[in-house]
This record gives C-alpha cells, structure tokens and sequence, in this order.
C-alpha cells in the first residue's frame, strides 16, 4: 500500500499536493510531536498510515486577503 502526505486546503478542500511517505520519514516525526490542539485542528491520520495536512490554497488565501472579514465566518464557501 502507497502512503503519503497529503496537503488539501482547509476551506475549500482543493488537493494542493501530496509527498510519498519515504521521503518525508523526518516530518512525519515532527508532526506527532505537535502540540496536541495544532495536531488535532490540521492532521488527520488515516487508517491506512496517510497524513492529511490541512493548510490554505493560494486562492483562498488571496480571498480572505482582499476580504478579511471572512476570517470572522466559519463557513465562508458555499
């Protein structure tokens, strides 16, 4: 089984990339040593050994930069 580590964004759930497990061995330590509400708030740990980032597109980031009252919703996509 392939697993990964996959980054989506958090508000509009586009997949911005993914890095195979092999080569991210030294970020999978240092994610589990997150604090633990950080860790529960952007990771998801799936069944399968993957790990969800969840992190900010460059078009929801340029959003919220040019609409800042958005930080203030929290559901801001429809």
């Amino acid at each position: 089984m392939y697993m990964a580590i996959r980054y989506t964004c958090r508000h509009c759930d586009t997949e911005i990339g993914s890095l195979p497990f092999e080569s991210a061995k030294e970020l999978i330590v240092e994610i589990q040593q997150l604090d633990e509400g950080k860790g529960e708030r952007f990771l998801t740990f799936e069944n399968d050994g993957e790990v969800t980032v969840r992190c900010i597109c460059e078009q929801c980031e340029q959003s919220l930069r040019t609409f800042p009252d958005y930080y203030t919703l929290a559901k801001w996509l429809q």
